[in-house]
């Protein structure tokens, strides 16, 4: 049986704890850390004036080449640690530099629009 393709969640909405544990989600981020002794990753997003960090436990996805400051856009399941904080155990981690992150953004919110009314409707 195949997982759930990840909906896709903006960072700021990750760090606010706007989204249930368990669940496959999709997001991006800058990735500004790389542990790899702990197998973890942080990346940033910057919204507004906040600046979010979103952790992301690698341990499925090693090897990688981590390119630091590089955009990437992770899919797997949150869960939240012991002490309270949220993180995101990849699937796949790919490295997306160059990509239109507001572009990205606005494609994200369209297709909320969408699915709204295509649930709205049935």
């Amino acid at each position: 049986m195949l997982p759930k393709p990840g909906v896709y969640y903006f960072p700021w909405e990750l760090s606010a704890g706007q989204v249930p544990d368990g669940g496959t989600l999709r997001t991006f981020g800058r990735l500004c850390l790389y542990d790899m002794i702990r197998s973890r990753v942080t990346l940033t997003a910057q919204h507004g004036s906040d600046q979010h960090q979103i952790l992301v436990c690698t341990k499925l996805v090693e090897p990688f080449q981590a390119q630091v400051g590089s955009l990437y856009t992770v899919l797997g399941e949150l869960e939240h640690q012991k002490d309270g904080g949220p993180v995101v155990k990849a699937r796949v981690l790919t490295c997306v530099e160059g990509m239109n992150v507001p572009l990205l953004e606005r494609a994200i919110q369209e297709q909320r629009v969408y699915q709204r009314e295509r649930d709205s409707s049935q």
